[in-house]
């Protein structure tokens, strides 16, 4: 049960600081007199650093066992999740958040390796379960900041961002004492290998995948604060990003129950990719309340296809080859979701316009859906460990 426990916290922490940023997106807006190119660049950052520190991760994992790296990518992301909260110019707030997204970059290859190694022998529900951590980390930290955090800090989003810190250095805390020792991983780690397949095809499939999967989620949160207000529905930003991050979870819970049913199959992949689109055409579309409920799809949807992609590496690579598989797919499935939302303000920017800001988003969606169509997890699952 300490197993699970800590799977779960471990996950929350991935977002809870991260998606402390969107609610106060305004505030922060207004402080440093940021661009839409800007401020959407501060939510991708993080991103990038999921990308760029996932083979790093997978070094780290190889040489250091992968609870041990967990432990480390708390007490940064802690740290320097609270640190943000004394920025006193953009470029110290953007250095912070660096810091911050390098510390959650390196556990996320790492969590997988750490479920094969503290629950061997029920590896589908410790992936379950640690993505359900993640899922209500992002939900409480997006739907809370607004009607408790910031009244609880005299509506002051520095102390908003230190206050979401502390539960993520607790986690820290107890992660110093885990349930099962990482001997295995630490034993074995001179022999382990770190570099990922890149000549694999299934390697950039599952990377576009992940990438679409991402890309939903932060280009909605990253916008949806400045477009709900360009289309002059700023009282719907709470119920929006509430429902884009709270109807993330009955997903994950339908994950729990017929997760050996929907992974490593292409239709559950093509459903939620096109009803995704639909959801975003409704956003661009259609106003009033619709555009919570359009949201509130979004959500169920990312979630869905997360924790979809999230459990490709365990059951398609081999053990020692985990965090490998992981690493790639983080690397080039963040990569991807850094770009969107970045090539999106851009777009916002030159135009003027914030429907045009989720452009790039449904050209990745179409892409993602031929990808899906084509790939043969059947195929992939059967074939033998590489040898090292």
């Amino acid at each position: 049960m300490k197993a699970f426990v800590l799977l779960w916290l471990a996950g929350a922490c991935l977002r809870i600081t991260l998606l402390a940023i969107p609610p106060v997106i305004p505030q922060i807006h207004d402080a440093f007199a940021l661009s839409q190119a800007a401020i959407a660049a501060l939510a991708s950052l993080p991103v990038l650093l999921f990308s760029f520190a996932a083979i790093p991760g997978s070094l780290l994992v190889a040489r250091m066992g992968a609870a041990r790296v967990v432990t480390i990518g708390l007490f940064v992301t802690a740290i320097a999740g609270a640190l943000r909260g004394a920025s006193v110019d953009a470029a110290m707030l953007f250095a912070t958040t660096f810091a911050m997204g390098a510390g959650i970059a390196i556990m996320q290859p790492a969590l997988p390796a750490v479920v094969r190694d503290w629950v061997p022998h029920r590896i589908a529900l410790g992936i379950a379960t640690y993505s359900n951590g993640l899922l209500v980390g992002e939900a409480i930290s997006a739907s809370l900041t607004i009607p408790y955090v910031l009244p609880a800090v005299h509506g002051d989003w520095r102390w908003s961002l230190v206050a979401w810190s502390v539960p993520v250095l607790a986690v820290a805390v107890a992660s110093l004492f885990p349930p099962r020792r990482d001997s295995h991983a630490t034993a074995n780690a001179a022999r382990k290998r770190w570099w990922p397949d890149w000549n694999d095809p299934l390697t950039w499939g599952v990377g576009i995948l992940a990438g679409y999967a991402s890309g939903l989620y932060y280009a909605a949160n990253a916008f949806l604060p400045d477009y709900l207000a360009a289309r002059g529905h700023p009282e719907l930003l709470n119920a929006a990003l509430s429902a884009l991050n709270w109807v993330q979870l009955p997903a994950s819970f339908l994950m729990l129950a017929y997760g050996s049913r929907l992974t490593l199959r292409r239709w559950p992949f093509v459903a939620l990719g096109a009803l995704s689109l639909v959801a975003i055409a409704g956003m661009l579309l259609m106003s009033g309340g619709w555009l919570v409920a359009w949201s509130g799809v979004i959500g169920f949807c990312n979630a869905f296809l997360l924790i979809l992609t999230l459990a490709l590496p365990p059951l398609l690579a081999h053990e020692d080859d985990v965090h490998r598989l992981s690493a790639a797919m983080l690397l080039v499935g963040y990569l991807c979701a850094f770009a969107i939302p970045i090539a999106g303000g851009f777009l916002w920017d030159r135009t003027g316009s914030p429907r045009v800001a989720f452009a790039p988003l449904i050209a990745f969606g179409v892409l993602s859906l031929g990808v899906a169509a084509r790939v043969d997890f059947g195929k992939a699952r059967s074939r033998p460990s590489p040898a090292a």
